[in-house]
């Protein structure tokens, strides 16, 4: 029983499954965010739904994914690279598929954050300010890595390409960014009361 548990919450194939499996939640989850904040359209406050969910939703099994242990966790210490390109480099002289899985999943981790984070929150909707926040997370996440002794590698390089995917995700959104003005709430709003 313990290991049918662990084939879906300890493998790539069971944490892909489960999020596919989730997706009907996700979705309810985005119509109740939505219609509690007096969402009838396609406005503020449906668009405020869909990033919250999106963030968590498109983030969540990425991060769940690069924290699963290797096969020696516990056993070996925490290895970390600190170089620039050393660990992307290494990856790529293993063969163009491990290094096109490497770099794809890297630049997907935090993609969903990218994406959706300027669309949500006002203070985002700008490049740079998607770029430090992914290296931020990216490296709370390697720090995670290490100090937990995954049986992974702590890279600068992870760091980067995270980074690199947040910020084309955020340029892929540009356009649904959000405006100062519009700023849903979880609260209804107050309807004024006339003076008599």
């Amino acid at each position: 029983m313990l290991k049918d548990w662990h084939g879906w919450v300890g493998s790539f194939t069971g944490v892909v499954m489960l999020t596919v499996a989730v997706l009907p939640l996700a979705a309810l989850a985005v119509w109740v965010l939505a219609r509690r904040r007096g969402g009838t359209g396609a406005g503020p406050a449906w668009r405020a739904a869909l990033a919250e969910v999106g963030i968590v939703y498109g983030t969540v099994p990425w991060v769940w994914m690069i924290m699963l242990p290797g096969s020696r966790a516990g056993a070996v210490p925490g290895r970390v690279s600190l170089v620039p390109m050393q660990d992307l480099l290494t990856i790529i002289a293993d063969g163009p598929v491990r290094a096109t899985g490497q770099i794809v999943g890297n630049l997907l981790v935090f993609a969903a954050l990218g994406f959706f984070a300027p669309m949500r929150f006002a203070s985002l909707t700008s490049v740079p300010r998607v770029l430090a926040l992914a290296a931020g997370c990216s490296v709370l996440v390697e720090a995670a890595q290490f100090a937990l002794r995954l049986d992974r590698v702590s890279s600068v390089d992870d760091v980067l390409l995270n980074a690199a995917g947040a910020g084309l995700a955020a340029l892929a959104s540009r356009r649904w960014w959000r405006t100062t003005a519009e700023v849903p709430s979880d609260r209804p709003v107050p309807v004024p009361v006339p003076r008599g």
